[in-house]
């Protein structure tokens, strides 16, 4: 296995879901969870896996000075065009995540790695790579495919074959994450770099809603719901995602 970039399919794909109700949630928690434990000054950004720049967008938006880092072009140039549209300023640069050490001189206050671990070959191993990105008074937003939800959705299902061979990576041309994360292990695998300070839940309730009952749903009240329920203590690990901020130990 092989860390995945996105072509072009995936990048139109990507621009789907986000003129969706999925995107529209999944930037409504990120943005509140951001809002919440960040301080009203301009920080140095670093968005790792940039994507279309939606996330980036809106920091600069903000007053932030955003560096987005994407390895693949058609990504990458998506998000040139977003904040061109917007006439926001940023830098961006085509890289991998194991070559922004050697690009990148200083760290930077908070770092973003949003929907990036859950498609590389070695999850884990980028961990120390964000810590010495990060200030040592910095901020890592971390957002990641849950394995959690995952399962819990192909019991829903009924995909019990599946189950019982406990493979729930996507298909190799399939836009399922091939690498979904268990938290358990994830929050080993952070003990030492990172304190995990705010956890939320992204798309707690509506990936697991009828298909009916999310078309007849507005899209403020599913927006509005997601986020008051973004932290219950007993739905929050059920989102599609997890979002953690964490501080550097």
């Amino acid at each position: 296995m092989s860390d995945r970039h996105f072509d072009q399919l995936a990048t139109r794909f990507a621009e789907k879901i986000y003129g969706g109700a999925k995107g529209a949630i999944r930037l409504a928690v990120l943005q509140a969870d951001l809002t919440e434990s960040l301080p009203a000054r301009p920080l140095r950004v670093l968005d790792i896996g940039a994507g279309l720049g939606h996330m980036s967008l809106w920091l600069a938006q903000q007053g932030h000075d955003v560096t987005l880092a994407e390895p693949a072009g058609p990504m990458l140039e998506g998000a040139r065009q977003r904040f061109a549209d917007a006439g926001q300023k940023g830098t961006f640069i085509q890289a991998p995540w194991q070559e922004l050490l050697g690009q990148l001189t200083e760290p930077y206050d908070l770092v973003l790695c949003h929907a990036v671990l859950e498609w590389l070959a070695e999850p884990h191993a980028i961990l120390p790579v964000l810590h010495q990105l990060t200030t040592r008074d910095g901020w890592l937003s971390l957002a990641f495919y849950n394995r959690d939800a995952l399962i819990y959705r192909n019991l829903l299902k009924g995909h019990f074959r599946k189950m019982r061979k406990n493979d729930m990576a996507g298909e190799k041309q399939s836009l399922t994450p091939q690498q979904p994360l268990d938290p358990r292990e994830l929050a080993t695998a952070l003990e030492g770099l990172w304190q995990v300070e705010a956890q939320s839940g992204v798309r707690v309730f509506h990936d697991y809603m009828p298909v009916e009952f999310q078309a007849r749903a507005e899209l403020q009240a599913l927006v509005e719901m997601e986020l008051a329920h973004r932290r219950h203590p007993a739905f929050a690990r059920l989102g599609r995602y997890l979002h953690w901020v964490c501080r550097p130990v």
